[in-house]
């Protein structure tokens, strides 16, 4: 069973690299979006969440310091629930249910994130007694 523990980190950070490398390579879009959405310095934070979220998924995907990788991808996930997917403010009710399916998704994911901060990448991990933030 322990393979499937490899497995699911494995698709977990997935999608996080791939969201990471989308800000590092289109920040100007990316940031574009994030203004419309009302995030202060918009250039600077598409960089550092795009780092934020490919630093944590290697971290997690290699279970190196995964406890930390999670704790980077929640502090992504967090704000970025909240300030990019707002749908109780939005009126047009396509967009609206487009944003309560990834707030939700993300609130999914937080929730992923939050348990391997407390119990760590499992088997295949290149650390085994990982630095441990637990809250």
């Amino acid at each position: 069973m322990g393979i499937a523990v490899l497995v699911g980190r494995i698709l977990y950070g997935y999608l996080f690299i791939m969201s990471g490398i989308g800000h590092l390579a289109q920040p100007k879009m990316m940031a574009g979006y994030a203004k419309s959405k009302g995030v202060p310095a918009a250039e600077f934070l598409v960089l550092v969440s795009g780092l934020m979220e490919i630093a944590g998924a290697l971290m997690i995907i290699l279970g190196y310091q995964a406890n930390l990788g999670a704790w980077l991808i929640a502090a992504f996930l967090a704000p970025v629930t909240l300030m990019m997917h707002n749908y109780w403010t939005i009126k047009d009710p396509t967009a609206k249910m487009h944003d309560m399916v990834n707030f939700n998704k993300n609130l999914a994911l937080l929730g992923a994130a939050l348990l391997i901060a407390y119990f760590g990448s499992g088997p295949f991990s290149l650390q085994s007694t990982p630095f441990n933030l637990q809250f």
